[in-house]
């Protein structure tokens, strides 16, 4: 595909890019000497918002566990495995229930994975979802172990909805999660430093309600429809009025 791709760019009147870090690694891999306007992802905060209460957990971990959520296609590059690596961890040190959204390659991998590790219990595999705004408020935190993310929507959607995030320093999640402020970055692969920080929002109310406040008025102020899809409509004017 990379004839072609580099085709439509070079013969485009216009081209966006969700993410600087996406903007540079287009221009490095394809060499196109075209503007490449940054416009980021965007979120509708009315309807990935936190719910009243997370009493709807309790679907998910009667006992009270608190739970994690991953989100994903479960191709390789989203490392859904470490996700259940992570619980392994964090089950050390807080009961805890995994919540894995989605399908792809990996998930047998996964499902076997959990049950290697004697955490089945502790699994849920809901597959696809068509409503996961519905589900995303019920989670505690989110974990997105990825090695690559252009930007990393599933995480935006998080902090929406007032879940925590705990994700790895790669591609455009920078320009999304401050770290410390309104979630927390690892490096890929570092299942210990990732659970450290699981564990630790999953243990601290003071933490988790400081990350998640700060994580829903970051969306709300740089991401929200609001705010972005008019960046794109002026956008699409001066394309149209060159």
């Amino acid at each position: 595909y990379f004839p072609i791709t580099k085709f439509s760019i070079e013969k485009s009147d216009g081209v966006t890019s969700i993410s600087e870090d996406l903007r540079r690694h287009t221009i490095e891999v394809f060499g196109v000497s075209n503007e490449i306007r940054v416009i980021n992802n965007f979120i509708n905060c009315d309807l990935y918002r936190p719910a009243a209460d997370k009493t709807g957990a309790a679907a998910y971990a009667p006992t009270g566990e608190k739970l994690l959520i991953h989100v994903s296609n479960f191709r390789p590059v989203k490392r859904v495995l470490d996700c259940i690596r992570i619980l392994a961890e964090v089950r050390k040190h807080t009961p805890a229930h995994l919540l894995m959204v989605g399908d792809g390659p990996d998930r047998g991998p996964a499902e076997h994975l959990a049950r290697e590790l004697h955490l089945a219990p502790h699994v849920s595999f809901l597959g696809k979802q068509n409503h996961v705004e519905r589900l995303m408020p019920l989670a505690h935190v989110l974990l997105m172990p990825s090695e690559m993310e252009s930007f990393g929507l599933v995480a935006l959607e998080a902090m929406a909805c007032g879940v925590a995030t705990v994700t790895t320093n790669v591609g455009g999640v920078p320009e999304l999660i401050i770290h410390g402020e309104n979630g927390f970055m690892e490096p890929v692969g570092d299942i210990a430093a990732q659970a450290a920080r699981a564990v630790a929002l999953l243990t601290d109310d003071a933490l988790q309600q400081r990350i998640t406040a700060a994580g829903r008025a970051r969306a709300m102020q740089q991401f929200s429809t609001e705010r972005i899809i008019p960046q794109y409509e002026q956008y699409y004017k001066e394309v149209l009025t060159r």
